[in-house]
């Protein structure tokens, strides 16, 4: 997979760059040069027609492992520039500390491009995107669409048990429902400033469950809630399937490509007879998925866990 890191005089540049984007913005307490290693972008944006996307893979896995078989093929065939971000600890850790690394990103990004930019995030990638936009008017800025593809919004079953257990991974005790950090992230306006929030997920999701947490409460000139079996009734889709599917591929290119967020009236209803999204083949998606769900259970085996939730940083628990 062709990828080229930011340059050097890139780098250089970042340890310059502010960590404060604006004075009501909380601070970056992560170290400038840990965020600047975590950005992947091309050495140039070279595309002028199609605003630039980031990436944010979900929860015990990296962007490679995430992306590097569908998204990654199929953005740039389409004539995208795309950058990655890497989540720290395969994003098991504090997710307001994985939304420092995203927010950095996507202002590095919008700066470096000179335009608003396109997030697509991953499960619990949704998380650190809405997080971002929620705190940081600097980020805030700088996304034009925020792109949920399998977002646990409102608490998922699956970390509801993994709680109970008493001893459970940061990020998921954070995903349970009733959460601190989902009580802060949702009060108020779920979708807030000029952001376009199109969430795409699947009734068949076996990990984000019930399908329900997904939507957003918000204007529909800005927000839309699309369920796949809306448009394609029946159609099985799994939690990794998500970022396979032809017809949410459609939804995303429609909601980067049009001003506001995704239109399901948009879509040919002929994609429900497709298997796979353009430029990936069946043993891209074989390949991917079996990696993926293999190295997201190494990761979450190999993580000790927490007995308790992270506590609210200062900025949202005030």
């Amino acid at each position: 997979m062709p990828r080229r890191l930011l340059s050097g005089a890139l780098l250089a540049l970042a340890f310059a760059f502010s960590a404060t984007p604006a004075a009501a913005d909380p601070p970056l307490e992560v170290p400038p040069g840990a965020l600047a290693a975590a950005l992947q972008c091309p050495s140039r944006f070279a595309d002028r027609g199609h605003p630039p996307v980031l990436l944010v893979h979900g929860t015990g896995i990296t962007p490679e492992e995430s992306w590097s078989w569908n998204y990654l093929k199929a953005l740039p065939a389409d004539g995208f520039d795309v950058c990655t971000v890497r989540l720290p600890d395969r994003a098991l850790g504090d997710i307001q500390v994985s939304t420092e690394y995203v927010v950095w990103a996507i202002e590095r990004a919008h700066a470096l491009a000179g335009r608003r930019i396109a997030v697509i995030t991953h499960s619990q990638g949704g998380m650190e995107g809405r997080w971002a936009v929620r705190w940081w008017a600097g980020a805030r800025a700088g996304v034009d669409d925020l792109i949920d593809l399998a977002s646990p919004n409102h608490g998922i079953y699956g970390a509801d048990g993994c709680a109970g257990s008493g001893n459970c991974w940061p990020a998921v005790w954070q995903m349970r429902e009733g959460s601190a950090f989902l009580g802060a992230l949702n009060g108020g306006d779920e979708t807030p400033g000029t952001v376009s929030y199109s969430q795409l997920y699947s009734q068949t999701d076996e990990l984000v469950e019930p399908s329900s947490t997904a939507p957003l409460a918000g204007d529909p000139a800005n927000t839309s809630n699309v369920a796949v079996q809306q448009l394609c009734p029946a159609r099985p889709i799994h939690h990794v399937g998500v970022i396979e599917d032809p017809v949410i591929y459609a939804l995303v290119l429609d909601a980067i490509t049009h001003r506001g967020p995704a239109d399901p009236a948009s879509i040919d209803p002929t994609l429900c007879l497709e298997p796979l999204m353009p430029h990936i083949t069946p043993a891209d998606a074989a390949t991917g998925n079996a990696f993926l769900y293999s190295q997201a259970a190494i990761a979450f085996s190999s993580h000790p866990g927490t007995t308790s939730e992270p506590p609210l940083r200062r900025y949202a628990a005030g």
